[in-house]
């Protein structure tokens, strides 16, 4: 539990500095010298699916996150709250904070690549107060895109602190420029997941049960669109709305299988709508 309270106490700490980073008028870095960027961004969403997993059910989700960039480098804190964590009992909780994820990132232009790498920890806490806690997570990934249409990027993950894995990311994006504030963002990504360890990450069956066997195949897809609109050069508010769905019939007994609606694990759900709005601001 001290290790999670640190994680909030680091959380408000990262926001009180971006707040004096981002007041104008007081030169913390000579005029010169390239400037550190920094984004806040809050969103507020119908639901939390992360990598195909359903996090939160029938409840808006709040996410804030706060990133600091400079010449390349950047950390980034996010979190998670449940407003009101899903019971497949009927229960009924007050909302609970249940995640904070640090990452530390490099980025490089190498002509038509884009190039980098880093980690990330995900400090994870039950999803209601009488779930059983979930162990923290801790990965490394590299990353390379293109500098041309459509965006390709190919993103490795490996886990190497408790569930034994590989993941593979491949998205591809456009921006169209619908208005000189206002532009639409369509994105789409696959992926396909390597397990390496069957008691972490188990195939699942036809009856979305665990087996003894390791999770190999491709696993969650998504489409999203998106709408940015800046307010002002800083400020900008996007709505947002994404189909997550499994890529393989494995996958889609896997994500039944993890799922957090009540009944049988056949009858959960595998795919999800997730729509709301984010709101930025950004130096």
């Amino acid at each position: 539990m001290e290790k999670r309270l640190n994680f909030r106490k680091l959380f408000v700490f990262a926001l009180i500095m971006f707040a004096v980073l981002a007041v104008p008028g007081t030169p913390l870095w000579a005029e010169e010298e390239e400037k550190p960027t920094g984004d806040f961004t809050t969103a507020f969403l119908n639901q939390y699916v992360w990598r195909g997993y359903e996090s939160s059910r029938n409840s808006v989700v709040i996410q804030p996150s706060m990133t600091i960039g400079y010449k390349g480098f950047s950390v980034n804190l996010w979190g998670n709250m449940d407003t009101a964590p899903y019971s497949p009992e009927g229960k009924s909780y007050t909302g609970t904070w249940n995640e904070t994820d640090l990452t530390l990132s490099y980025t490089k232009t190498l002509g038509l690549f884009n190039v980098g790498g880093g980690y990330i920890y995900y400090s994870l806490a039950s999803l209601n107060k009488d779930a059983a806690d979930r162990n923290d997570v801790q990965e490394l990934f590299a990353t390379v895109s293109l500098n041309t249409i459509l965006s390709p990027t190919l993103t490795v993950y490996k886990e190497i602190d408790h569930y034994r894995n590989w993941y593979f990311l491949f998205g591809i994006s456009h921006v169209l420029e619908l208005h000189k504030a206002v532009s639409l963002k369509l994105a789409a990504s696959a992926s396909y997941l390597l397990s390496t360890d069957a008691d972490t990450y188990p195939k699942y069956d036809s009856n979305a049960v665990a087996t003894t066997d390791k999770f190999t195949n491709f696993h969650d897809g998504s489409v999203s669109a998106s709408l940015p609109i800046k307010v002002t050069d800083r400020i900008t508010v996007t709505p947002t709305l994404s189909y997550i769905f499994p890529l393989s019939g494995e996958a889609k007994d896997e994500m039944k299988g993890l799922g957090l609606k009540g009944g049988t694990a056949s009858e959960r759900d595998s795919s999800f709508v997730v729509g709301g709005i984010l709101a930025s601001f950004s130096f």
